[in-house]
């Protein structure tokens, strides 16, 4: 079989292929059906696709790694890996047709690696590579996403839906089976090496792969300094904060997780004219200094000369440092 890797199963007793079971099927509830089973501090997946918003809830993803969807007509999968505690939506269409993926029930360095039911390669969540089988070394499209708290997702999208917890599957939604994961740096399932040193095997950061390679912010720069003016490839983007977003992988309720924050990256160039972004007035705002509009986490403005402006959304991903370094080499650290 075409194979782009050295391939080994990463860990004993796991689950046989599907033995993690895809959602197929997604049903999805309004906000008021929402506040019955979540609280405001809850992550969560969120996906805009041609104005049409969907959140998947993190203590649904958790049992299940991959969402089978349709957004606005195009179809979409939204992943997530608890090991890596790593969110990625990928465009599943192959060769002009929508394919569905699932789990393959084995990790590569901590990593979720799915399959496609059409052609049954093997994929690699954290860099969206084939690496086993027919496609390998053909790379999925993936799609700006972001990590949201349920109490910022409702405020910005009220009448956006959720993932309902009618999967047809019998799990213990809302329960966490990794209690105290993101905190113990010991354990890290199929990293043959010791991570890079320059920071903690489990320090969150958003990661960009980027022309010039993976560039990394720290969540702990970016709970101090957020919002963060950068370049990258020669792009002028900046980098936005929520404190407030709990952790899924900490308390044995999803609900009663610590808050450990979530970012979103965007290009800060509107109609040829550069903004410079700082920190607003409230808890999760933003202000451009070239005109005082508010921003919020999502990068709408809310308020003054740019109320209405949507920021350009890049592709990035929240996730552990020690996956980041296992999968690409001399990551450029924006610490």
């Amino acid at each position: 079989m075409i194979s782009s890797v050295s391939w080994r199963r990463d860990a004993g007793g796991a689950p046989p292929k599907d033995g993690i079971p895809s959602i197929d099927d997604p049903k999805f509830v309004s906000r008021g059906e929402g506040d019955k089973f979540l609280v405001d501090g809850e992550s969560f997946a969120v996906l805009d696709i041609d104005g049409v918003t969907r959140a998947y809830p993190l203590q649904i993803l958790t049992w299940h790694e991959i969402v089978n969807d349709e957004i606005a007509g195009r179809p979409v999968a939204i992943t997530f890996c608890p090991l890596c505690n790593s969110t990625v939506a990928f465009d599943r269409v192959l060769d002009g047709e929508a394919v569905e993926f699932g789990t393959t029930g084995s990790l590569r360095r901590s990593d979720l690696v799915m399959y496609d039911r059409k052609t049954e390669t093997w994929w690699q969540q954290i860099t969206a590579e084939g690496i086993v089988g027919e496609l390998t070394g053909v790379k999925l499209e993936v799609l700006p996403s972001q990590i949201l708290s349920w109490g910022e997702f409702k405020k910005q999208h009220p009448e956006g839906e959720v993932l309902s917890r009618d999967t047809g599957f019998d799990r213990p939604y809302g329960s966490n089976s990794y209690t105290g994961y993101d905190t113990a740096q010991e354990a890290l399932i199929g990293i043959d090496e010791a991570p890079e040193d320059r920071l903690p095997a489990k320090e969150r950061v958003t990661a960009i792969q980027a022309e010039e390679g993976a560039i990394v912010y720290p969540f702990s720069r970016l709970e101090a300094e957020a919002p963060i003016n950068d370049k990258i490839d020669g792009a002028p983007i900046v980098v936005l904060f929520d404190p407030e977003v709990r952790s899924a992988l900490d308390s044995a309720s999803v609900a009663e997780g610590r808050n450990t924050g979530g970012a979103g990256v965007f290009e800060r160039g509107i109609d040829g004219q550069e903004l410079t972004f700082e920190a607003g007035d409230e808890s999760g705002s933003f202000r451009d200094t070239e005109t005082g509009s508010t921003w919020n986490v999502s990068g709408l403005a809310t308020s003054g000369e740019l109320e209405g402006t949507q920021l350009t959304q890049i592709a990035s991903d929240d996730q552990f440092w020690f996956t980041l370094a296992a999968f690409f080499q001399d990551p450029d650290v924006r610490s």
